[in-house]
């Protein structure tokens, strides 16, 4: 996969500076065995940012195609790749194919794609590109207005996040990527195992 420009080539740096005082009131207590995802950093992942800590849950819905209201915590008990794109941007439509692929190879009772539309023409756009590649797996979601976006510290596209069982922001990758290769499959089956374990940890 060719590898594109960032949108906003400056979002990593302001993104760093943001983020820990955006997050300084929620501050989380560790995920046990979350520095083992960075060593799985390699290839599509190097640009994988691991938190030490989990982000605290954003709970501003976004909408689904019939306008409906979705938030985070629908998603509850599983794993979530998060995707925030839009139609304009030409790196976000570069990795849209592989995250149709990955979406309709892992999606289950443990993990789930979403890819956030951040288009202000709404909608009719998303589901114009989703059928001119023959989009098979993945859901319109649409962040009408933003504020998703905003919350999340979001200064550049395409942005994905991955988040635990309890919708808690655990590592972001700036950029896009392909996400059905062998390396980015292989940290997120770590990711499930990870929380899976650490699920059942509480639960007892």
């Amino acid at each position: 996969m060719k590898r594109s420009t960032f949108c906003l080539g400056a979002a990593a740096m302001l993104y760093g500076a943001i983020l820990p005082t955006a997050n300084a009131v929620g501050e989380q207590t560790p995920l046990a065995g979350l520095d083992s995802l960075k060593a799985l950093r390699e290839g599509q992942m190097a640009k994988l940012v691991v938190h030490d800590r989990p982000r605290p849950r954003i709970d501003e819905p976004y909408r689904d195609i019939d306008g409906n209201l979705i938030s985070l915590a629908d998603h509850g008990g599983k794993v979530v790749l998060l995707n925030i794109w839009a139609t304009w941007c030409p790196p976000c439509r570069a990795e849209m194919p592989s995250l149709d692929r990955l979406a309709g190879a892992m999606d289950g009772p443990d993990f789930q794609v979403v890819a956030l539309s951040n288009d202000r023409g709404g909608v009719g756009r998303v589901v114009e590109f989703f059928d001119s590649i023959f989009v098979k797996n993945l859901k319109v979601m649409h962040d009408r207005g933003g504020n998703f976006s905003r919350q999340a510290a979001v200064l550049g596209l395409p942005v994905t996040l991955i988040l635990d069982r309890q919708g808690r922001e655990i590592a972001r990758m700036l950029g896009d990527a392909d996400w059905d290769s062998p390396e980015a499959r292989r940290l997120l089956g770590r990711v499930i195992e990870l929380t899976r374990e650490t699920s059942e940890t509480i639960r007892a």
